[in-house]
C-alpha cells in the first residue's frame, strides 16, 4: 500500500507514525516477543517555532552542534545537526544523551540565533559559562529510563504497571495525596501568585 500525509511536517510525520504502527499491528508485521533497538542520531540542533514566529532550539540548547561555530557562523540555522542520540527499544526511548557544547564562543552564537544576546548567557546560565572559561574538556554522555527498560522486559505497555506508586490520569499522586493546594505563605515567599483562568463563555 501507498501512504500520503499532508499538512504541517510535524503533524504529517507523527500521523504517518501513528499509521505505520497501527498497518504493523493490523498485519502481524511486529513480532512481539523481540526487542528491536535502534540508534536515532542527526537531531535538528533548531527548528522554526510557529507561535513566535523565530528560529527556536529543538532540545537540548547545550548540546554541541554539528560543525561546531564554523556551522553556526556559516549555515542555515534549520540545517545544523546536534549531537545527539537516543536509543529506542520496540519504539519506545530507553535512554537518551548529547555531546555538550563547552566551548564558551560556541554556546554564545548558539544563543544568539534564537535571539539571546552574550549578556543574556552571562545572566542565565552565568555558572556554566564562566566555568567553560576555564578550559573544559570534550564531554557528554547518556541516562537510561530504568523504568522504561523495566516496562518492556516485564511485557506491558503502560509505566503505571510497573510503577510502585503511579499518578493516575489527573498526575495526582493518590498515596501521598499530592498535589495540595499551595498555601498563600508559600507563594509569597516564592514570589508567585496564582491567576484564575478567565472561564470562556457557555461553560
Amino acid at each position: 500500500g501507498l501512504f500520503f500525509a499532508a499538512g504541517k511536517e510535524a503533524d504529517a510525520a507523527k500521523l504517518a507514525g501513528a499509521a505505520r504502527i497501527r498497518v504493523g499491528e493490523e498485519l502481524g508485521l511486529i513480532d512481539e516477543n523481540a526487542f528491536a533497538f535502534a540508534w536515532i542520531v542527526d537531531f535538528p540542533f533548531y527548528e522554526w517555532n510557529e507561535d513566535e514566529k523565530k528560529v527556536d532550539f529543538s532540545h537540548n540548547p547545550f548540546s554541541m552542534p554539528q560543525g561546531g561555530l564554523d556551522a553556526l557562523n556559516g549555515q542555515d540555522p534549520l540545517t545544523l545537526k546536534a549531537f545527539q542520540y537516543d536509543l529506542v527499544c520496540n519504539g519506545y526511548e530507553i535512554a537518551s544523551g548529547s555531546i555538550r557544547n563547552h566551548m564558551p564562543e560556541t554556546m554564545v552564537k548558539a544563543f544568539e540565533i534564537v535571539g539571546l544576546s552574550k549578556a543574556d548567557v552571562e545572566e542565565r546560565f552565568g555558572g556554566m559559562y564562566r566555568a567553560f572559561q576555564y578550559g573544559a574538556p570534550p564531554h557528554g554522555g547518556m541516562a537510561a529510563g530504568v523504568d522504561r527498560i523495566v516496562m518492556l522486559l516485564c511485557g506491558v505497555k503502560n509505566l503505571r504497571e510497573i510503577s510502585l506508586f503511579p499518578m493516575n490520569q489527573r498526575a495526582e499522586d493518590l498515596l501521598m495525596g499530592a498535589p495540595t493546594p499551595a498555601e498563600p505563605r508559600s507563594l509569597r515567599e516564592l514570589h508567585l501568585r496564582v491567576v484564575e483562568q478567565p472561564k470562556k463563555d457557555g461553560a
